[in-house]
């Protein structure tokens, strides 16, 4: 029983100092921390909201110039075709 009522009176202590320390403040100084706080996470959200609005323009812009080289790859492909369609009509005479 010794064990027990030392344990007891050691989670006491804790419980005590926890109490403590974690008393709330007074309403003006909660309303102040809280304000604080929520200030603190608009700008985080706002910081980063604008680093995927950057990132996204980004693989935006690194789209448009991969769309556009494949565009500027096809159509030289079709104009070489044409290029080749043509040299073989002119070499092959017409009966």
């Amino acid at each position: 029983m010794n064990g027990e009522l030392k344990y007891f009176c050691f989670g006491t202590a804790i419980g005590v100092a926890a109490a403590i320390m974690l008393t709330p403040k007074s309403g003006p100084e909660t309303r102040a921390q809280l304000n604080k706080t929520a200030n603190d996470g608009m700008d985080y959200i706002k910081g980063r909201v604008e680093d995927v609005r950057s990132a996204a323009t980004d693989a935006l812009d690194r789209g448009k110039v991969a769309v556009k080289n494949h565009v500027d790859n096809v159509s030289a492909a079709i104009d070489a075709g044409k290029q080749a369609y043509q040299e073989v009509v002119n070499r092959v005479p017409m009966s």
